[in-house]
């Protein structure tokens, strides 16, 4: 069994479709639109096979925020040090809030976390 896709609400559906297309090469199926209930979505597809779908309605609620309960991250494998250091960096460069610098957690992973788009926190490993 595997997870075939993860999906969030995001406020500009745009702008979190370029996000991911810029920083993590995703690839964006074409948008699909229910004129009945206004959702509007996009399905963005990663090396690898992982899914990401990214959607927004007429009615959606606010609760961000870095504690709060439910998906508190979506985590990105870019394959080594370097990578994870390189995109930090550009991600830094392009206004990005970095929650912690590149370093070995506890458990071992070589990581870094920022504030991407919305605010939604974006782990980079290797």
């Amino acid at each position: 069994m595997r997870i075939e896709h993860v999906a969030m609400y995001v406020e500009d559906l745009e702008a979190a479709k370029q996000f991911f297309v810029t920083f993590f090469q995703a690839i964006p199926g074409d948008l699909y639109h229910n004129p009945v209930t206004g959702l509007r979505t996009y399905f963005l597809s990663f090396e690898g096979g992982a899914r990401l779908e990214i959607m927004n309605r007429p009615e959606m609620e606010q609760a961000k925020g870095l504690k709060r309960t439910g998906l508190i991250h979506l985590a990105f494998s870019v394959g080594s040090k370097t990578g994870v250091d390189s995109l930090t960096e550009q991600l830094k460069e392009a206004g990005y809030t970095i929650v912690s610098s590149p370093r070995t957690t506890g458990d071992g992973y070589y990581e870094s976390c920022v504030l991407g788009f919305e605010d939604n926190q974006i782990e980079i490993t290797v």
